[in-house]
């Protein structure tokens, strides 16, 4: 009796561990059950293929997100549930804050998922909220982004084979993806010894090689209007844009003139200055090349003045004026005290900066996007001034001194940046909260993306990505959400650029890509002005993105295309930001039961025409590619890193 009590104790206690108390999948609601390719690594490194099934079910609740992955993936996939949930809600435009989703996922062995999932997750909440059955012939991978799009993964023909294997029959891929670059390695054996001759870097067409190997047909989306299209049948209605979207800077025009003339003048009065001084050859000449390189920037800056590229102009001043600084302040200088007392006065200007910064009443969307901006260029010049701080204690004067100049030109670009928002208030005020909120999204959706990158390609991008993601959140914890929004964002949007052009250096096929960017930057800009919306930024950095085509097409420089895609990412991105609009609520579903639909391949009409939502139409095999390029990649780095916005 005495065992018999104590094993029932036993169990009593057991039992809390063996039954945690976790969300509950309700009744109510509606499943949808997907499958999706996901790739893994095998014992030797390699990228294989695996198909996943997510089960999904949306219910009524208060705005929750709970995800299950078994057996755990090498990358979180919460905050690409997360990000999946916004974009179901603002498509349909329904208030997620009163649904709960529900996302389980199996695969036979760990996965690296994360954002390559997310499309597939945002059409499976679309379909579970309009009680939608989706076809299980079709798959996709693909990550989404906030504005709907679908944007770039790895591992695609790995994913290919995945998709096969687990029967499918449509494999839907982003669009731009279609050639993916794989590293072919000659190999001989001499004395029983392997040796490699030779690597070369081969374009394999994805849609023509799954059709030839497996019959399988493989269809570039754009964004998740077309991905439901393919999985449930029905077509969900696209926002219109303006047919002549103008790129116009010219509220800077002003601003440009008077910043040419002004930095002009600076740059005749050092450079009398440096003349007039009794500093050594040496050290004349070395201040002469760097007043040279800032008349170089003034030079281009008047050529963009009289095309009206004005925030190019800008840039260019900006440029400019900190070399301008740099030798001025040299020259002034005569002990480490004097050195000193000139950062000093940049913290000064700093400090009075970001007084004037924090103090605006945000009215309006267009002037949260400017002071965002604005804030950013604060912490930017702060981070520059302790590098300049830190050159100074250790005796660097010359770098101190140029790193101050920096911060100091960086805190004059915020004051323009918030005086340019408070031309734009409206009479809404916008709550701090919103930013914070943002902000945190993209800096959860960056880490993925970043850590999806190293998963799949190991360190290829150094920590270049790593340490923009920290800095984000070390301004978030600061209570600086404006900077951490779009230090993330620079961060999402160059790790989506990188996956895009992965061991990619044929010219053509980067132009193609560009373009496509391109596009889809003006369409931002077209429907955030359809919104209401001036999105300044937006504007600014697709001129300059235009000014590095412009010299990619000139000297045929990969570098400058990169550059150019970068900014023209950036330019969509900003435009997106903060265009929520009030939800409405979600049509009553039917109870009846809908069939399974079709597999519908629209002609190309068709899938540029979206109308109105219809009724519908009626072990794997391991791939071992390896898709890095290193020198592209080290390219790629060298190519963001070139283009100093203002």
């Amino acid at each position: 009796m005495k065992r018999a009590v104590i094993l029932v104790l036993a169990v009593l206690l057991l039992l809390p561990l063996a039954t945690p108390v976790v969300a509950q999948c309700p009744s109510e609601g509606h499943t949808v059950i997907m499958h999706a390719p996901a790739v893994a690594k095998t014992s030797t490194g390699e990228l294989t293929g695996v198909a996943t099934e997510f089960v999904i079910t949306v219910a009524p609740g208060s705005g929750h997100v709970y995800i299950e992955t078994w057996p755990l993936a090498e990358v979180d996939m919460q905050a690409s549930a997360r990000l999946a949930t916004q974009v179901a809600g603002r498509v349909l435009q329904v208030d997620m804050s009163q649904y709960d989703v529900f996302v389980r996922v199996r695969a036979e062995s760990p996965i690296i998922g994360g954002p390559s999932a997310g499309a597939t997750m945002t059409v499976g909440i679309i379909a579970a909220l309009m009680g939608w059955d989706v076809n299980p012939k079709v798959m996709m991978t693909g990550m989404i982004n906030p504005d709907g799009s679908i944007g770039p993964v790895g591992g695609i023909l790995e994913k290919a084979s995945a998709a096969h294997q687990a029967g499918a029959e449509v494999f839907l891929i982003p669009e731009g993806q279609r050639i993916q670059y794989i590293q072919e390695t000659q190999k001989k054996e001499i004395g029983g010894i392997i040796q490699i001759v030779n690597t070369e870097t081969q374009p394999v067409d994805v849609v023509e090689y799954a059709r030839e190997r497996w019959g399988l047909k493989v269809i570039e989306v754009k964004d998740i209007y077309e991905a439901v299209y393919y999985f449930t049948g029905h077509r969900l209605p696209k926002p219109k844009v303006p047919e002549n979207v103008q790129i116009d800077t010219s509220f800077l025009r002003n601003d440009a003139l008077s910043d040419y003339q002004n930095t002009t003048e600076y740059y005749q009065r050092v450079l009398e200055a440096l003349k007039g001084s009794n500093v050594g050859y040496d050290t004349y000449m070395t201040l002469l090349a760097a007043l040279d390189s800032a008349e170089e920037r003034l030079a281009q800056a008047k050529k963009y003045l009289d095309e009206g590229r004005y925030y190019t102009v800008l840039s260019k001043d900006f440029q400019a004026r900190i070399v301008i600084r740099h030798v001025e302040w040299y020259l002034s200088v005569a002990t480490p005290e004097d050195v000193g007392e000139l950062l000093k006065n940049t913290s000064r200007t700093i400090d009075e900066t970001e007084a004037y910064v924090e103090g605006q009443e945000i009215r309006g969307i267009t002037m949260l996007q400017a002071v965002a901006a604005a804030e950013e260029r604060v912490e930017d010049a702060k981070s520059n001034l302790e590098e300049a701080w830190k050159a100074y204690y250790s005796g660097d004067y010359w770098n101190a001194l140029g790193n101050a100049a920096y911060a100091y030109e960086r805190a004059k670009t915020a004051i323009l940046w918030t005086d340019l928002g408070k031309r734009f208030a409206k009479d809404e005020t916008i709550e701090k909260d919103v930013v914070k909120a943002t902000a945190r999204d993209y800096i959860d959706e960056s880490t993925l993306i970043v850590a999806y990158i190293e998963s799949m390609y190991g360190d290829v991008l150094g920590s270049t990505l790593t340490d923009t993601i920290q800095k984000a959140e070390q301004y978030y914890d600061n209570g600086k959400y404006s900077a951490a929004l779009f230090t993330a964002m620079e961060a999402r949007v160059q790790g989506e650029v990188f996956l895009d052009t992965l061991a990619i250096s044929n010219w053509t096929v980067l132009l193609d890509k560009l373009n496509m960017l391109k596009n889809d930057a003006r369409t931002a800009i077209g429907l955030a002005e359809k919104n209401g919306v001036t999105p300044l930024l937006a504007i600014a950095y697709y001129e300059f993105a235009q000014s590095f085509e412009d010299l990619a097409r000139e000297n045929q420089s990969l570098n400058d295309l990169q550059t150019a895609m970068t900014f023209y990412a950036y330019a969509k991105e900003t435009a997106n930001l903060f265009l929520s609009t009030p939800l409405s609520p979600i049509e009553e579903v039917p109870e009846e039961s809908i069939p399974v639909p079709e597999i519908v391949i629209p002609n190309e009409t068709e899938t540029q025409t979206q109308t109105q939502a219809q009724t519908p139409a009626g072990q794997t095999d391991e791939v071992n590619y390896e898709l890095i390029g290193l020198s592209v990649v080290l390219a790629f780095v060298l190519g963001v890193s070139i283009g100093r916005k203002l």
